[in-house]
């Protein structure tokens, strides 16, 4: 009896502790970063940034929420596929190669997935550029309506029939926006 326990503490202090721990660390990694996060998009809402008549406190909350939906977003991403990773090193799969085709699944996603890509660049660039956030009433493309959701590659807008409308970043080419005054 005794020695069948120590083979069991030794068996449960091997891998299965090792990937309850990666499977921890991950979550408390997403929960403390999501709440980091989140504090700096409240005191960057509340900040004022441009002093003077232009200061728009309502827009910038809704930029700070925006930013700060994609960053938690991105953050959980990383750490998910760092803790899949881990996991799988600890089952005995050999990460060298995975890691190595990186390079050429960078290739064939810069090849293949042009579209993708441009997706992407263009929801950067219009977070950056301020182009428009939740809350705001666009026109776009042919749909007029309030944005619901900024993502990186999607925007969603809801028009006023009620209908949910999902647009690819890198298909949006003009926007008007009536919620940004002049």
């Amino acid at each position: 009896m005794n020695s069948s326990l120590n083979t069991f503490i030794e068996w449960v202090s091997g891998t299965p502790l090792r990937i309850l721990i990666i499977l921890v660390s991950a979550i408390f990694a997403q929960s403390f970063g999501t709440r980091a996060i989140q504090r700096a998009m409240d005191r960057l809402a509340t900040a004022d940034l441009v002093p003077g008549p232009r200061n728009i406190v309502a827009r910038q909350k809704e930029r700070a929420r925006t930013i700060g939906g994609v960053l938690a977003a991105t953050l959980k991403t990383v750490v998910w596929i760092v803790a899949s990773g881990m996991v799988l090193g600890e089952f005995g799969f050999n990460l060298g190669p995975l890691i190595a085709s990186a390079g050429i699944l960078g290739v064939a996603l810069g090849l293949g997935a042009q579209t993708l890509v441009r997706d992407i660049l263009s929801g950067i660039f219009m977070l950056i550029e301020d182009q428009y956030g939740v809350g705001d009433n666009v026109d776009v493309l042919e749909i007029q309506g309030s944005v619901e959701k900024v993502g990186l590659r999607v925007t969603t807008v809801r028009d006023k029939s009620g209908t949910l409308w999902y647009l690819r970043n890198g298909e949006i080419l003009k926007v008007g926006n009536q919620s940004q005054s002049g």
